[in-house]
């Protein structure tokens, strides 16, 4: 049996334990839920990004990042778009973010997704504590839609030249 190529890779990111760093393996298992009969949609949740996705993210049509962030305001939600960004010169650490992602599947497999996108959470507090914040609670009904838009806005095929 031949499997379908993935047409859009969710890769979310978080620890479950820390109260509103779980809000992207949440979103995750959401989508999964949402989107299981679309063979052509992969969502994939871990604790950190690490360089083994390269793989999966180069034969991918488009990928969609998910975590919390502690630099925005929160309960805020944000999709931005993502372009490769610099590697680390070693890769000290198992953990890269979506940019250098990108660059290490550039790298090792001569591909990107033609589309790459990264929907955020701001969070109110990561201490340790299963559960969101009441805040982060309050922002996934916006967060599934804006995942939901997402994900058809990057199954749109690209309009040929």
């Amino acid at each position: 049996m031949t499997q379908s190529p993935i047409r859009c890779l969710i890769l979310a990111c978080g620890n479950t334990l820390r109260e509103d760093d779980g809000v992207g393996p949440w979103l995750a298992a959401w989508a999964e839920e949402r989107f299981r009969d679309n063979p052509a949609i992969r969502s994939i949740a871990l604790q950190q990004w690490t360089p083994e996705l390269s793989e999966d993210i180069a034969a991918a049509g488009s990928v969609l990042f998910i975590d919390c962030a502690i630099d925005a305001a929160p309960g805020s939600v944000r999709l931005t778009s993502v372009e490769p960004g610099d590697a680390p010169a070693a890769l000290a650490t198992h953990h890269l973010g979506p940019a250098q992602l990108l660059s290490l599947s550039q790298e090792l497999y001569g591909s990107i997704p033609r589309a790459s996108l990264l929907l955020t959470i701001g969070a109110a507090s990561i201490n340790l504590r299963e559960g969101f914040s009441d805040i982060v609670s309050a922002a996934l009904p916006e967060a599934r839609t804006l995942l939901e838009q997402a994900v058809a806005r990057l199954l749109t095929p690209t309009p040929k030249p």
